[in-house]
């Protein structure tokens, strides 16, 4: 993706990563409803058209993906894309493309929820090598002529109970539904957004005000620093905590204020 596509796809990783870090979001669930509107918008060429269409309005259209989808899937996902179709896209194609990329990042959320994130990233490695060096295998994994049901009978005795149901859900959506992509591009691209996902830290941070956004900004790069990865603040407002800040990563709390934090930081570069 490039230019308005790639930033619409930013801002809709950022309003999943914001929904999704909430554990009373299911996150399967909600891969499995964006899993359906990928579908649809793919088999709906004139629907995808509509609602990427920059003449059109972006309320008009979020509207209208409103009353096709409301009813269909839980309401977590009508906001995510109606969320999205309000943005600009360079072409139709990439609206359908971030849709089922959301669909799979949401899975990995519910793999890393429970724990099975690596196991996840290291089966499809796993299974990519067994495709590229069983020929067979490939051919009727990627066969036009075989059925839906035929590839997920294979792959059910292929990875049922073998791998995890994440692994099993992402890699049959792929496999039945590759839409002109080959199966290598499919699995190297399911493996990068598992291997995103486990680099990804989330930072709760609780303060007596909101923070303004070069504090946040300020905040996550000196975090990230620490950490040695990219980190996404969850942000929380708490008067009592009386002008300083709480931050929470993982099983680690850091308490004091922002200036005292930040010196600290600057003398960990320093040294």
């Amino acid at each position: 993706m490039n230019g308005a596509s790639r930033e619409a796809l930013a801002a809709a990783r950022e309003r999943l990563d914001a929904l999704t870090d909430s554990t009373s979001v299911d996150a399967a669930k909600l891969a499995e409803e964006l899993a359906a509107v990928t579908a649809l918008l793919h088999r709906e060429v004139s629907l995808r058209r509509v609602l990427t269409d920059p003449s059109q309005g972006g309320e008009a259209k979020a509207e209208l993906a409103g009353r096709l989808l409301r009813g269909q899937v839980g309401g977590e996902a009508v906001d995510l894309v109606s969320g999205m179709v309000r943005s600009r896209w360079s072409q139709s194609r990439d609206l359908v493309d971030a849709v089922e990329e959301l669909a799979n990042t949401a899975d990995l959320t519910a793999a890393q929820r429970a724990g099975v994130l690596d196991d996840v990233e290291d089966e499809l490695f796993r299974f990519g090598r067994i495709v590229s060096s069983d020929v067979a295998l490939r051919s009727a994994l990627t066969s036009k002529s075989a059925t839906v049901s035929a590839k997920s009978e294979l792959l059910r005795s292929l990875l049922g109970g073998k791998a995890q149901p994440v692994t099993e859900r992402v890699v049959t959506r792929l496999v039945t539904q590759p839409r002109g992509r080959s199966l290598e591009a499919g699995l190297d691209s399911l493996s990068r957004l598992a291997a995103e996902r486990r680099d990804r830290m989330v930072a709760v941070v609780t303060s007596a005000v909101p923070l303004s956004d070069r504090q946040k900004q300020r905040l996550g790069a000196a975090l990230a620093k620490i950490y040695g990865r990219q980190m996404h603040l969850n942000l929380d407002v708490d008067p009592e905590v009386l002008g300083g800040i709480s931050v929470r990563v993982g099983d680690e709390v850091i308490n004091g204020t922002i200036a005292e934090r930040l010196e600290e930081v600057t003398r960990r570069m320093a040294g």
